[in-house]
């Protein structure tokens, strides 16, 4: 399944930047597991790839860094079916779907201070739990 991958509209990873692997799955499955290789593994060469600008390319290595290859190439698995076609498309969902999410840049937090009716609302609530507290003890009988 060497075709391109379509990410959003007007935005496509070119198949030669992709490259899959056929590996056998662990867990239950008796002794199909010993004969089939259906585990997939999906590989995006970030360093090769010309669509994705160098943000979006930062923001995917920081969010999977745990994915990340020696080469710097993103790995995505899946071994969900007993289906090798099927695994295969369903790894290639996943890797679009993390390279929509590398697409949102992030709003920038703008550091803001409290007003000051906050403050006195904060410091009222500070003096009425003190006062309750303070209410609260007193000698045992």
């Amino acid at each position: 399944m060497n075709e391109d991958l379509e990410i959003a509209p007007g935005l496509v990873v070119a198949a030669e930047e992709l490259t899959w692997t056929a590996v056998r799955a662990g867990g239950p499955g008796g002794q199909n597991v010993n004969k089939v290789s259906t585990k997939v593994e999906l590989r995006f060469d970030l360093a090769a790839n010309r669509s994705l600008g160098e943000g979006a390319k930062a923001r995917l290595r920081a969010a999977n860094g745990g994915r990340l290859d020696a080469r710097g190439r993103l790995i995505v698995t899946c071994d969900t079916t007993r289906s090798q076609s099927q695994n295969l498309e369903l790894a290639r969902i996943k890797l679009t779907e993390l390279v929509r999410a590398a697409l949102i840049v992030p709003k920038r937090r703008r550091a803001t201070r409290p007003s000051r009716g906050q403050k006195q609302a904060r410091l009222n609530d500070k003096r009425l739990k003190s006062e309750k507290k303070r209410g609260r003890a007193g000698g045992w009988d």
